[in-house]
């Protein structure tokens, strides 16, 4: 029995995901595995702004670190907290299927966002959430919020906010889904690049337990986060600004809808690319360069290099 180290996170969700993906593992072949639980520098500095400390990024990397100097086999993550780089000498081994990638609107009011009372509050640990709040509601104000799941909802109640907007998939592996006032559609908020998704990572020469997660692998996200990370990759540098990717397959194509926009939402370049799943990388590179030509460059050029509030944790 081959004995598996999966490295993850300490929050209930991380280590949901690694459970998950433990149990995906062993329904197809007998396998000794253990979780290394890490604390990651994004976990630690709570009490400030990623944006002040590196980005989210701070998620990954001592994780990564943990694969590179062989205390873990494998990492589980969530894909939306990976930046478009991989450490030389690892690999985005696998993509299990997605999760619904929308975002949630959690009020103990029982508020929809369209309905929330003018002057009241909301909070957000995303400038990407905030940003398309802000645009569809600019008589709101953003609070942000950091934590684990379970701690951004009990401090927007206890703050007394109108709600806060979570991803729909953490709140449904964690059984929370109940609490959910409302499913925010893409129109109304796109989601982050890669959200829904786990990201499997492993060190690129581990031939064995790359054959193992091909098991794993669904065809149909991958070729989405493809073009999601394109769009992405094009665009990173700015954990200051507001960026949102979401691709969806179908059929032989692939939609890819993306969004640059200034933290206030007073202005959000929007656009979209569709095309051959074949050609998803392409796509996504150039929708980022349409939307850099029609006013994100400016944006990223101005807000780029800002200390704002922090983007998803």
């Amino acid at each position: 029995m081959r004995p598996l180290r999966i490295a993850t996170r300490k929050s209930p969700l991380a280590l949901w995901q690694a459970r998950h993906v433990a149990s995906l593992i062993q329904a197809r072949e007998e396998v000794l595995i253990s979780l290394v639980e890490l604390t990651t520098e994004g976990d630690r500095f709570l009490s400030a702004p990623l944006s002040q400390v590196g980005g989210k990024g701070l998620f990954v990397k001592e994780i990564e670190q943990s694969l590179l100097d062989g205390r873990a086999d494998l990492a589980v993550h969530s894909l939306k907290d990976m930046t478009s780089e991989i450490p030389a000498g690892l690999t985005l081994a696998c993509v299990p299927p997605r999760e619904d990638p929308r975002d949630a609107f959690v009020s103990a009011r029982g508020w929809t966002v369209d309905r929330i009372p003018k002057g009241e509050r909301v909070g957000t640990s995303s400038l990407r959430r905030s940003c398309q709040l802000l645009a569809r509601r600019p008589d709101l104000s953003v609070v942000a919020l950091r934590g684990n799941v379970q701690s951004r909802l009990r401090k927007a109640e206890e703050q007394g906010l109108a709600g806060t907007v979570l991803a729909l998939a953490g709140l449904r592996r964690l059984g929370l889904e109940a609490k959910v006032t409302e499913v925010l559609a893409p129109e109304v908020s796109l989601p982050a690049v890669g959200q829904g998704v786990l990201a499997l990572e492993c060190r690129a020469g581990d031939g064995e337990l790359l054959a193992l997660l091909d098991q794993l692998e669904d065809a149909t996200t991958r070729i989405a986060v493809t073009a999601e990370r394109a769009f992405l990759g094009r665009l990173e540098g700015g954990c200051t600004v507001p960026l949102a990717g979401h691709a969806v397959v179908d059929g032989p194509k692939v939609r890819l809808r993306g969004l640059i926009g200034k933290p206030d939402g007073t202005q959000v370049v929007r656009g979209e690319r569709e095309g051959p799943c074949a050609e998803a990388e392409r796509i996504g590179r150039e929708l980022a360069g349409e939307l850099l030509g029609r006013g994100g460059a400016e944006i990223l050029e101005v807000y780029g290099r800002l200390q704002l509030p922090a983007p998803e944790s």
